[in-house]
């Protein structure tokens, strides 16, 4: 699969997430889908890490680095965003 097809297929699955969280919305707090949108990314990624392991032992010794890294890629996914919300501001919010 090349690059482009890749992160198109990345934008598609990020999408079908989004569209489910905003359906949630429209009948549950938008707080809540939120941090429970999180909890399973949190769940997902970290069963990710179990099952390229082959032990618990190897398992717990990767969750450093597993933790940097996840945490390290949250973090520029948040400013991406919050970067592109502060530029298209009105047309994000509709407005």
């Amino acid at each position: 699969m090349s690059n482009n097809d890749e992160g198109k297929k990345f934008r598609e699955l990020a999408d079908a997430f989004i569209a489910e969280a905003n359906k949630l919305s429209k009948n549950e707090d938008r707080g809540m889908v939120s941090a429970s949108f999180l909890y399973a990314a949190a769940r997902f990624n970290i069963f990710l890490v179990a099952a390229n392991s082959g032990s618990a032992v190897e398992f717990e010794s990767r969750k450093e680095n597993a933790l940097n890294a996840l945490m390290a890629e949250f973090k520029n996914m948040l400013e991406d965003h919050f970067e592109n919300y502060k530029e298209n501001f009105e047309k994000n919010m509709g407005r």
